[in-house]
């Protein structure tokens, strides 16, 4: 292909380049984001970014006769014939370069014969393609020293480097193995770091495609597309952390969740089988002396299956029964498919059909397969009334008094064959087709739901969607769906909620214990340990396997167990200001060591420890049997979290751990907030703080509002700022809007305990 340079024309802030045979057009977002883009013919907005982000930037543009050179203060773009793309940070380090040369793909020993032959067995071929007169890709250059992360909740390690994957959102029942190259979510961003140098590359393309991360080839990577445009996001940076500040920036940031949703929650599919069954657990988690704010109701509390119903014949009075709950400090969180039971007597279905708002066949006649209802059909979430439509049916849970919406099955997953492409479905006013709309499905769901919590309960909405799209973390928490009671699940965790919160999904959890198989004693032991500061922190267990509540295994699981939760409770306003924090950085709770310490090589591959903000590091023991682990620590000094000893890092430590412990580590001279101890989050505010300072210096900036609705986007909080200086504690408040201010601070030193009082008059703390 000769495809040479024919000129370019510039308009604000976007530079088209024109070839023999085609045109690019590159806008400068910020000085950071620069969008890559060539009309394919596809039609739509993007469904990940909301509103126009760019930014006035100055750039320039430069013809140097072989190529034109686009550069903003942060990147610098080299445009070359072929439609060859280099980008280089500003001190013109490499970061994302195009390929020259053409794909070698692996040779697996396979003549067509046998190729087909190994095809119609069943077995997937790695690296084929359904290549059309639509399909494309982007090759790109891989260095020697080039690691990979992202991509969501991907089976497999930190590291993406040397693997493929596809998006296409599926409900695949085996046990989630890294060998998957799909799960529930399509995240097609992915973060690198080349020779030391960081960037980003998002992919805003819904259609089915796949990323080839170094495995056919170690010296390129490449994306492929089935349709859809050629658009993609170059990002660039100082740091990683900087890539996912301007990604968060492009696609949008958790917002701020009420704070009880920080808590324990509880959950099993066949709790909500009886009103008995629920309270009996409620019952057990109380006498136990177990902290939980949340019960799970999943599909058994619904009338046949039926979504916005609940079965009377079980529950003569739901509202009466969640209230009753309510006044016990439990939450309820219920879960609702996408789909809708035909049945001709069914208000939901009666009045989506009549409306015309579910998918159809190319004949125009409703598409129907069959999911728990058994045949269903499905909302054709793409159109703005079919949303509020939702929206509106979730009031009845609202009304109900339930706590937030579950969302799940909604891939959409089907019983009777995938739901062909050709279904059609809408994308935004025109008619579209599920090839397009199927990555997007649990996206509109998701944000469906969040307008109809929003709407009617005033409240910040609980969300909680399986499938997902880049983006949705704007409406709703994820968890990474249906993993097993199996040890390779429990060491997945770390590196699959580490490279969902760099891309995003900073609010993330996974089924502690497993939700399929037969849970141990030990596994459920180290997944609650492990999983002590994941954002969403939930038991959940299917339908037929063994109970795993803590009190059905005896001591010493029950102890140790109840250890855990209550120090989750006690570290809840640290987390809390950490998603305060996110709001603004898009830097989530749960992140792996290299987010941090991206300039220590060491810390790039590290699959079995994590940080928590960037104050502490946590090294859960994720093999059975294990009761020492080596725990490498990052630059600075380090206090361990059990008995105080300092330790340097930059280095590797061997620690105890007993089945009773978790290594944990507080960087020096850090201050960390300190709930009470609780049974569940209170609605009422706290009248007290206490801090803890580890090492005897440190600033902290610590968030306080009433944590339920959105008051606060009217600057109705508080911030308090404490410093320590040696023996020298001071407290301000640098915002002092929320006029529920504690009453009494305490400051935790190494030898002793400070007390500080407000004093109303000369509105400020006055150490006793």
């Amino acid at each position: 292909m000769n495809n040479q340079l024919r000129g370019y024309a510039s308009v604000d802030q976007n530079v088209t380049v024109n070839y023999d045979n085609s045109s690019i057009t590159l806008s400068v977002i910020t000085p950071e984001i620069i969008r890559v883009f060539q009309d394919h013919g596809e039609k739509g907005s993007s469904y990940a970014i909301e509103n126009d982000k760019t930014i006035k930037t100055n750039f320039t543009v430069l013809d140097h006769g072989d190529h034109f050179e686009l550069s903003t203060s942060a990147l610098t773009v080299k445009i070359y014939g072929n439609e060859k793309i280099d980008v280089y940070d500003e001190k013109g380090n490499p970061l994302v370069i195009d390929y020259r040369g053409k794909r070698t793909p692996i040779d697996r020993g396979l003549d067509e014969a046998h190729a087909k032959l190994v095809a119609a067995e069943g077995h997937d071929i790695a690296g084929g393609s359904d290549k059309d007169k639509t399909y494309f890709e982007v090759i790109k250059s891989l260095a020697v020293d080039e690691q990979i992360y992202g991509l969501g909740d991907k089976t497999g390690y930190l590291n993406k480097r040397g693997y493929e994957y596809d998006n296409w959102n599926t409900d695949n029942p085996a046990p989630q193995v890294e060998s998957f190259t799909r799960l529930y979510k399509s995240i097609p961003f992915m973060l690198g770091l080349k020779n030391g140098h960081p960037y980003g590359l998002f992919f805003d393309n819904t259609y089915r495609s796949h990323f080839d991360l170094g495995k056919e080839n170690s010296n390129y990577y490449f994306y492929s597309a089935v349709a859809g445009n050629l658009d993609y996001y170059i990002i660039g940076g100082h740091s990683l952390k900087d890539i996912v500040t301007s990604y968060t920036y492009l696609t949008g940031r958790v917002p701020l969740p009420q704070k009880w949703v920080l808590g324990y929650q509880q959950s099993r599919w066949g709790y909500s089988v009886s009103p008995e069954k629920v309270e009996e657990i409620t019952t057990k988690l109380r006498e136990n002396d177990l902290p939980c704010d949340v019960i799970h109701f999943d599909i058994d509390y619904m009338d046949g299956y039926r979504v916005f119903t609940w079965n009377k014949e079980k529950f003569a009075d739901p509202k009466e029964f969640v209230k009753k709950l309510r006044d016990q400090g439990f939450r309820v969180m219920p879960i609702i498919d996408p789909g809708v039971k035909k049945d001709k007597k069914y208000k939901i279905y009666k009045e989506g059909l009549k409306k015309g708002y579910f998918a159809k066949n190319p004949d125009g006649t409703v598409y129907v397969n069959k999911v728990w209802p058994g045949d269903s059909v499905f909302p054709d979430f793409g159109r703005q009334e079919v949303q509020q439509w939702w929206a509106d049916n979730c009031k009845y849970l609202v009304d109900v008094g339930t706590g937030g919406i579950w969302d799940d099955m909604n891939e959409p997953a089907s019983f009777e064959g995938d739901i062909p492409d050709d279904i059609v479905f809408s994308d935004g006013d025109r008619p579209s087709t599920h090839k397009k709309l199927h990555n997007v499905y649990g996206h509109n769901m998701a944000k469906a739901t969040y307008e109809g919590l929003k709407k009617y309960s005033h409240k910040r909405p609980y969300v909680i969607t399986r499938a997902a799209y880049a983006g949705t973390q704007k409406y709703s928490t994820v968890w990474t769906g249906d993993n097993q009671s199996l040890w390779p699940h429990l060491q997945m965790m770390i590196p699959q909620l580490c490279n969902l919160g760099m891309s995003g999904f900073t609010f993330a959890g996974t089924d502690i214990g497993g939700f399929g198989a037969d849970a141990t004693a030990e596994i459920l032991t180290r997944w609650i340990e492990g999983a002590l500061f994941s954002p969403l922190y939930r038991n959940h267990a299917s339908m037929g396997t063994r109970s795993q509540e803590p009190w059905v295994f005896g001591e010493p699981t029950l102890t140790i167990y109840r250890k855990y939760l209550k120090l989750r409770y006690r570290f809840i306003p640290f987390l809390y200001d950490l998603c305060y924090c996110e709001t603004k950085t898009g830097l989530g709770i749960m992140r792996p060591l290299v987010l941090n310490y991206d300039n220590d090589p060491e810390t790039r591959t590290i699959n079995d420890e994590y940080m928590v903000g960037d104050q502490l590091l946590v090294a859960p023991v994720v093999q059975e049997g294990q009761n020492t682990r080596a725990v490498y620590l990052p630059a600075g000094n380090w206090i361990d979290f059990w008995n105080g000893v300092e330790y340097a890092g930059k280095r590797s430590i061997l620690v105890d751990a007993p089945l009773d412990k978790l290594p944990l580590f507080v960087k020096k001279d850090t201050i960390i907030p300190w709930g009470a101890e609780v049974s569940h989050i209170s609605d009422e505010p706290d009248k007290t703080m206490t801090f803890r300072v580890y090492g005897k210096n440190g600033t902290y900036t610590h968030y306080q509002d009433n944590g339920l609705d959105f008051d606060y986007q009217d600057g109705k909080y508080n911030l308090y700022q404490i410093n320590a200086d040696g023996d020298n504690v001071t407290i301000k408040m640098t915002h002092n809007g929320y006029d529920k201010n504690y009453h009494k601070i305490f400051v935790e030193l190494n030898d002793r305990k400070l007390t500080f009082v407000y004093n109303q008059k000369a509105q400020e703390y006055i150490q006793k």
